[in-house]
């Protein structure tokens, strides 16, 4: 039976989470930053369309990509060795945001609406949700954004103008991320995509014990490339 929330209830156990759709935990309550924090921290993310009731959901397995995993393809080295793009860290959070929610072919909607850009955009100016941005020629061309808690990255959604530009921003992310330590990137779902860039799936229980520990770790203060990344 799905958990119904109020402002002031609880999650529930991630035990109670359905099979079938995977993962769907709970409904209702808001987007304060202070229950979007609480979800990370527990391993639950947000996720509905607009119009709808607030989704929580937790899956088994879950998708990860560990920074030092990631799968530089040849190509791709040769694309971040062209010096035509920049890498930036939160320049323009917002427009991240609106370009991951624009239509996209074979999709009739989006579930980056206003109620979640505003969310989001409140946790970015209290120093935790980061967007990721590939510039070229003064044009924001790729991209991804998402949370960070100490040593934890959350990933929640990317986007390309052109081609390999999300690519782009998540190996520069995956190469600082490791350099800072930290110990996954969350990627909620299994996508071929995903995997081809060296996310797995492990066990939710997993998930959550390692989660427990980097989510407790020293956070970043500031949060810059470093040069000989770039």
């Amino acid at each position: 039976m799905l958990t119904w929330l109020d402002i002031h209830t609880p999650f529930p156990p991630l035990e109670q989470a359905m099979r079938t759709p995977n993962g769907l935990l709970a409904a209702g309550a808001e987007l304060s930053p202070a229950r979007l924090l609480s979800a990370y921290r527990s391993g639950i993310f947000p996720w509905f369309n607009a119009g709808e009731p607030v989704l929580w959901w937790s899956p088994d397995p879950r998708m990860v990509l560990v920074p030092g995993e990631f799968k530089l393809s040849r190509s791709l080295a040769k694309t971040l060795r062209n010096t035509r793009h920049e890498v930036r860290f939160d320049s323009n959070f917002e427009q991240v945001m609106r370009a991951c929610a624009a239509p996209r072919q074979g999709q009739s909607g989006t579930w980056i609406h206003e109620d979640m850009i505003a969310a989001y955009s409140a946790l970015h100016a209290m120093g935790y949700a980061h967007s990721v941005e590939v510039w070229q020629d003064d044009k924001l061309v790729g991209g991804l954004y998402g949370i960070a808690i100490g040593r934890m990255f959350y990933g929640e959604s990317m986007f390309s103008a052109v081609p390999n530009g999300s690519k782009i921003a998540l190996a520069r992310l995956a190469g600082q991320l490791h350099r800072w330590q930290f110990g996954m990137i969350d990627c909620q779902m299994n996508t071929p995509h995903l995997a081809s860039l060296g996310a797995r799936e492990i066990p939710r229980v997993e998930f959550i014990g390692k989660l427990q520990e980097l989510v407790n770790c020293a956070p970043i203060p500031h949060w810059q490339f470093d040069a000989d990344l770039l």
